[in-house]
């Protein structure tokens, strides 16, 4: 089953097991994902050429998600939604700066499927 439209999601994860799994499911649903395995490198990749969607680690080496999102927040295309991902249970993580929505790990991939394909048509 398709569900993407070819949408650009950028995902930076620096557990290559998790990304690896995410990345699968949201290609094997029709987006174009782009994949970065720490926050300086998601960084780098959002300015290149911002995506439709950032799926974000909150705890990456270089630079945190929350930093992350705190640049995308202050940069030239601010709007672009952010799921953050955290093994911490503390669900206002992120949202006081302007995360779009969050899930904590362990999650399935279905239901980040399903988080991914409800933003991105709010985000319509």
């Amino acid at each position: 089953m398709s569900t993407g439209g070819g949408e650009r999601i950028l995902v930076a994860e620096d557990d290559r097991d998790i990304r690896d799994i995410i990345e699968f499911k949201l290609g094997a649903a029709g987006y174009t994902v782009d994949t970065a395995d720490d926050g300086l490198a998601a960084w780098e990749a959002f300015q290149a050429a911002p995506p439709d969607l950032v799926v974000l680690d909150i705890m990456m080496p270089r630079l945190s998600g929350i930093d992350v999102l705190r640049k995308i927040r202050e940069s030239d295309a601010p709007g672009v939604p952010v799921l953050l991902l955290s093994a911490k249970r503390k669900a206002d993580v992120g949202f006081d700066i302007g995360a779009t929505d969050y899930m904590a790990k362990p999650f399935g991939p279905r239901e980040l499927l399903d988080r991914v394909t409800a933003i991105l048509a709010r985000a319509q």
